[in-house]
């Protein structure tokens, strides 16, 4: 396949495919067992949801997007000109400002492979065709499987630099991200490189308002999982009779996503063979935040034999890029 000019694309699986349905109704049991009930965040990004957080991502009090672009846009160059790398690639399919920042920036020092991973061919394949349009001395290599598992998989053509952007790094716990920090810092070579995003503590407030947006665009996003199961698992959970409830937990230093009954319900998951109750205002855990400190990722990189090497910040000091090697 080839598209818009002479570089080569490819998307190739690296694992064998995921059974999403089952992987949901695994998850939505299990969490609909749990104290308190929990839905994992992973299940928002049905076409309806990624529309949904693209909006997000354009609102005024998701300072995030913002803030990491303008860090790029600074700093895409010297980073590049740090790592020099072959090849980038991306944890979780890209084709948005940021990702083509960096892919502009490593041109300049004389890369041209682009490999991005994700669970989606979809995804993967509309990226691939927008940046060979854009770039015709591109070559993408779209992999279709879960960077957790499958990232050691990956063949090498040089210097790499790897990049995990938006603070997603933020949506696992402690336990889990420390593992997947260990994945990615097996991937690496000496000579490699790590750039990842991550949002910093700042006032409550601020924090707050990027997941309780006044248009209420980030309430829809987080009740879409609701409909999810819905369609997925011929569940009835009244969508509408719930309300989102984003909170800050200062303890675990995380913003934290709940959706709250408004009224005494009981549930049908039918797919389940299984009848869920709900009291008024008990809540669903939906989805966690984390954000981080310059000491604490640093440790937590650290832990798993990557010693940072490279610190950005936006202007505001809101959000923080840095640049990791094997050490």
């Amino acid at each position: 396949m080839r598209v818009a000019g002479d570089a080569p694309v490819t998307v190739r699986r690296l694992s064998a495919p995921h059974d999403l349905r089952a992987e949901l109704a695994a998850d939505v049991a299990a969490g609909m067992r749990a104290t308190p009930k929990q839905i994992p965040s992973r299940y928002f990004y049905d076409a309806a949801g990624s529309a949904l957080f693209e909006e997000i991502t354009r609102l005024p009090e998701y300072y995030l997007t913002r803030a990491e672009t303008e860090i790029l846009g600074d700093r895409a160059t010297e980073i590049m000109e740090l790592v020099a790398p072959c090849e980038l690639i991306e944890l979780g399919s890209g084709s948005s400002t940021k990702t083509r920042l960096l892919i502009e920036a490593m041109h300049q020092v004389g890369g041209r492979r682009y490999v991005p991973i994700d669970i989606s061919e979809a995804a993967l394949r509309e990226a691939a065709t927008a940046l060979c349009g854009d770039y015709p001395w591109l070559e993408v290599e779209g992999l279709i499987g879960d960077y957790h598992t499958d990232l050691r998989r990956l063949r090498r053509r040089g210097r790499r630099l790897v990049a995990f952007l938006g603070s997603t790094i933020g949506n696992y716990p402690p336990g889990p991200r420390r593992e997947l920090l260990g994945e990615i810092a097996a991937a690496l070579d000496d000579h490699d490189a790590f750039l990842l995003g991550v949002d910093l503590v700042k006032n409550v407030p601020t924090m707050v308002a990027a997941y309780d947006d006044a248009a209420g665009v980030t309430a829809r996003f987080t009740k879409n999982v609701l409909d999810v199961i819905n369609r997925e698992l011929d569940a009835d959970f009244p969508t509408d009779e719930f309300t989102h409830v984003p909170r800050w937990n200062g303890e675990q230093s995380r913003m934290e996503a709940w959706l709250r009954a408004d009224r005494d319900m009981t549930v049908r998951i039918r797919a389940l063979d299984m009848v869920v109750t709900l009291e008024a205002g008990e809540e669903i855990h939906t989805e966690v935040s984390c954000k981080f400190t310059r000491e604490g990722i640093t440790a937590e990189l650290d832990a798993v034999g990557l010693g940072v090497c490279a610190w950005y910040t936006d202007r505001a000091g809101r959000f923080g890029l840095l640049v990791a090697r094997p050490v």
